[in-house]
């Protein structure tokens, strides 16, 4: 039997209430999924993070509760609830939770 999938969309939600917060782990859920950009929502624990990367297309991050060290290009951001940061395309970026922190991701493949 398959699962079937909660359909957010029409629905007034609190974003902070979509993830919850796992000891020792990063948990993540998939607002939107399209081949125009994704939405994506994290929950870190403090001292998680992903590790430097890159990516083709820029990347609004929007934090929701907590606080996180965003390290873009070599440059560390102190971000805290409620800032947000653009992390350009193909600039190398890190992120690591100074507490617990949540983040709303936004990426616009164009």
């Amino acid at each position: 039997m398959s699962e079937k999938k909660e359909t957010l969309a029409g629905k007034a939600l609190a974003m902070n209430g979509l993830v919850a917060y796992q000891e020792g782990t990063v948990v993540s859920r998939t607002l939107i999924d399209k081949p125009v950009g994704t939405i994506t929502i994290f929950a870190f624990d403090e001292g998680q993070g992903l590790s430097e990367h890159t990516a083709p297309y820029d990347a609004f991050v929007q934090i929701l509760d907590g606080e996180a060290e965003i390290t873009i290009a070599g440059e560390p951001h102190h971000v805290t609830a409620g800032q947000m940061i653009i992390m350009p395309a193909n600039q190398p970026h890190a992120l690591k939770g100074i507490k617990n922190f949540k983040m709303l991701l936004v990426m616009i493949r164009a």
